[in-house]
This record gives structure tokens, C-alpha cells and sequence, in this order.
């Protein structure tokens, strides 16, 4: 007989008590202390990419090997993001964060210790593959652990720690690197990372493991997955720097994923056991959610990304100058979670949310006329509209998409929400470096000769 089934059949499972009857006390300390390692994931990522500099110095890396630092990263991550609601059905919500938090520890330490740049990239690839699996299921107990107006507020923080962290990223990721050093960029996660694996086994109680699972999984599916979006994110991340389909390594690698997706796309909408829920888009709440989310997704680190690289190139700041700049709109958030707190259980969320994207538009509206002489006094008021319009955009889409949804079905459609966010940014972010070349090298060829 089938070692799995036969430990299934063994270990009769006795009813657990649902999330919701759990005391409120009992109920906030798990969700905050899943937000701890569901924060210091996405930090990582911006903290990094502040002091990507002094990384290849120190390990005397190219400019070519330590874009790779960032790259690998995110290529694991975007894996594993829609893979994690499978994963938390195998192993439950509990054990599969406790694990992931206990690995991207692990990796953290093995990347403050890295030798050289090779074994810096597979450190960073392991950190982002297990911090990647945290993402979904914090969006996923928040809305599993509350009910009414306090999964509003519950899903209020959880989008503000998804904004927060790119606007915190580089204030973080400077102050360290100027301090101490950018191994200090990998240690902060230690502690944090420990407190996560302790505490999470004693106090996340929402499902169990079901381990028959893995003996009708979509193993192919998950091949063409991986495939599908690894390359995707490398032609995004990579594409920009060599002019894209003009490189042969792009050009394959975007066959693989044309192919690989459209083979995944169908293998999903045929097979029993999917580990993908594709199907959750033909609800219409579902659907219009995650377009909503890719397109934050796309604004948002768009924006993330533009506004550091003008303060660094042109008017020559540092990363904690760069960050202190930035500081305001994180400021003008922490202040619109409360206000959407107050608000949000009196208004309809889609009101609320036409209110965000308005705001946000008003903001990049500011931006346009920026000039060479702009610093932190310029970025102000437009940073404020940002910070302010983050909150409203993020917060009431994770309500409205993940809140409809049956529970049986919120697992793996969080990680397909997660990721339809995480494309945009990386879509956004890539159409910019793009526009961003060709204009310099526009402006190139117009310079007089002498």
C-alpha cells in the first residue's frame, strides 16, 4: 500500500476548532507574528537592492554577476508564490510558515557569509524561494482568523505592510550598509526570523497537514510553472539591460515561457488536482481583484523603483539620503491606515478604492513636472498623495477579491492574487528601465560631436 496512505490511515485526524472561535487576544498575536516574517520578506528585497553596490564590491563581483543577486531572488520567489497554497494544504498553514521562516533564517546567515558571488547567488535564490511561501499565507490566515469589520482591519495591515516595505526598504538598507556593513543587511533577519519559527507553531492554529495530496499532485503542472514564470521574470529583470529580443539567451528564454505558460494554463484547467486554482477566475469578483492588483502592483513599484534612481543618478544621493527622502510617504501611510480603519467599515470599499487610485494618480500627476533640483522639499506633497494613496488602493482589493472567496478555494487563489501583483511590478518596473535606456541612448546620439 502507498506509504503515504497508509500513514494517513494511521494517524486518524481529530476535528480541530475553527480560527474564528479562538480568543480575539489569541487570534491577533498569531496574525502579528506572521506579519514579523511576512515583513522581513518583502523587506529583504528592497533593503538589498539599496546597497547592491557595496555586495558586488565586497565580493568582487561585475556589474553583469551582481544584478544576479536581485534577479535570483526574485525568480524563486515568483515561483514559489503560487505554489504555496498547495504547499500549506500538504504540510498546514502552521508548519509550512514555521519552516519557511526557519530556512529564510538559515539563508539569511548563509548569505551574510557568502565567499564569493556564485554562492551568493544560490543563497539568495534559497532566501527568496522560502520567504516567497510566507507572502500568501499571511493574506490568507487574516482573512481565515477574523470575520466583519475585523477582517477589514486585519486585511487593512496586511496591505500596509505590503506597501510599507519598499518605502522602508532603502531608509533600512542604507542606514545599515552606511553603519556597519552590508552584511549587516542579511543579520537584522536573524532575530525576527527565530522569534517566527518559535512562536508560530504555538500559536497558528488553523488546519491540518494532508499528505495524501502528494500522491495525485500535478507534478508536470508544476514543472511548467516553474518554467513559465522562472523565465518570464529573468526576461523582465534581464531585458532592459540587453536590449532585449537583440540578446539570444532572451529570446530562448522567452519561447520557454511563451510555451511553458501556455502548456501550464491548460494543464491546470484540465487536471483533477490542479496546483493552481485558474478556475477562480471565472469569479467576477476574483477576476476584477486580481487585474486591480496587478495594476497597483505595476504603479506602485514602478514608482518604487523610478524615484531612488533619480535621487542616486542625478542629484548624486547616497542610499540613506535616498531613503530619508523617500521617508515621507511610508509617514503619510501609517497615518492613512488609520484613517481607513476608521473608515472602512462605513463606506462601500470600492468608493474607498477609487478614492486610493484617484490619489495615486494625483501623485504621479506631481511627479511629471520633476527637475534636476528636486530633493527631498519638492518630493513631499507628491510623496504624501502616494503614501496616502497606497493604503487605499492595496487594502480594500485584498477585501474585496480574497473576502468573496469559499474557504476551500482561498489557499491556492491567494497565491495566484499574490502573483498577479508581484507580475505587475515586474512588468512595470521592466517597461521602465526600458523607456530609461532608449531615451539615454536617444539623448546620446543628439550630443554635438567635437
Amino acid at each position: 500500500m502507498n506509504t503515504v496512505a497508509t500513514f494517513a490511515q494511521a494517524a486518524p485526524i481529530s476535528p480541530m476548532a475553527s480560527p474564528f472561535d479562538l480568543p480575539t487576544g489569541h487570534k491577533v498575536l498569531a496574525l502579528g507574528i506572521m506579519c514579523v516574517g511576512f515583513f522581513i520578506a518583502y523587506l529583504d528585497i528592497q533593503i538589498v537592492a539599496a546597497s547592491i553596490k557595496e555586495i558586488g564590491g565586497g565580493l568582487s563581483a561585475s556589474q553583469d554577476e551582481v544584478g544576479w543577486v536581485q534577479t535570483s531572488y526574485l525568480i524563486a520567489e515568483i515561483i514559489v508564490i503560487p505554489l504555496s497554497g498547495w504547499l500549506s494544504r500538504v504540510m498546514s498553514t502552521r508548519w509550512l510558515f514555521t519552516a519557511s521562516a526557519a530556512g529564510f533564517t538559515l539563508a539569511s546567515l548563509l548569505c551574510a557569509y557568502a565567499w564569493d558571488i556564485q554562492s551568493m547567488i544560490v543563497f539568495r535564490a534559497l532566501q527568496g524561494f522560502l520567504g516567497g511561501s510566507m507572502i500568501p499565507m499571511v493574506f490568507t490566515s487574516a482573512l481565515t482568523f477574523f470575520q466583519g469589520k475585523q477582517r477589514v482591519v486585519a486585511a487593512s495591515l496586511v496591505g500596509a505592510l505590503a506597501s510599507l516595505a519598499p518605502t522602508f526598504g532603502p531608509v533600512v538598507g542604507g542606514w545599515i550598509t552606511d553603519n556597519w556593513s552590508w552584511h549587516g543587511l542579511f543579520y537584522i533577519n536573524v532575530a525576527p526570523g527565530l522569534l517566527v519559527t518559535v512562536l508560530v507553531p504555538v500559536l497558528v492554529k488553523i488546519d491540518r497537514p494532508d499528505l495524501t495530496l502528494l500522491r495525485g499532485a500535478d507534478y508536470l503542472g508544476i514543472v511548467l510553472m516553474a518554467l513559465f514564470l522562472g523565465c518570464f521574470e529573468y526576461v523582465l529583470e534581464e531585458g532592459p539591460r540587453w536590449d532585449w529580443f537583440s540578446d539570444e539567451t532572451i529570446r530562448y528564454c522567452a519561447w520557454i515561457s511563451l510555451l511553458a505558460g501556455a502548456g501550464f494554463v491548460v494543464r491546470s484547467l484540465t487536471h483533477s488536482q490542479p496546483v493552481v486554482d485558474l478556475r477562480a477566475l471565472k469569479i467576477r469578483n476574483f477576476a476584477l481583484g486580481s487585474w486591480f492588483s496587478f495594476v497597483t502592483g505595476l504603479g506602485l513599484f514602478s514608482t518604487a523603483y523610478l524615484t531612488p534612481l533619480f535621487l542616486g543618478r542625478i542629484r548624486g544621493f547616497d542610499a540613506w539620503q535616498i531613503g530619508t527622502a523617500l521617508l515621507s510617504a511610508g509617514v503619510f501611510q501609517i497615518f492613512a491606515v488609520v484613517f481607513y480603519s476608521t473608515v472602512a467599515n462605513r463606506i462601500d470599499l470600492r468608493w474607498l478604492m477609487m478614492f486610493g487610485l484617484a490619489c495615486f494618480a494625483v501623485a504621479m500627476w506631481l511627479l511629471a513636472s520633476v527637475t534636476h533640483d528636486w530633493g527631498w522639499r519638492e518630493l513631499l506633497i507628491p510623496q504624501a498623495f502616494r503614501g496616502f494613496a497606497q493604503q487605499f488602493c492595496v487594502a480594500p482589493v485584498v477585501t474585496l477579491t480574497l473576502g468573496s472567496l469559499p474557504p476551500e478555494r482561498l489557499k491556492s487563489a491567494s497565491g495566484l492574487f499574490n502573483l498577479m501583483r508581484n507580475l505587475g511590478g515586474a512588468i512595470g518596473i521592466a517597461a521602465c528601465g526600458t523607456v530609461l535606456n532608449d531615451r539615454a541612448n536617444l539623448h546620446f546620439q543628439r550630443m554635438p560631436t567635437t
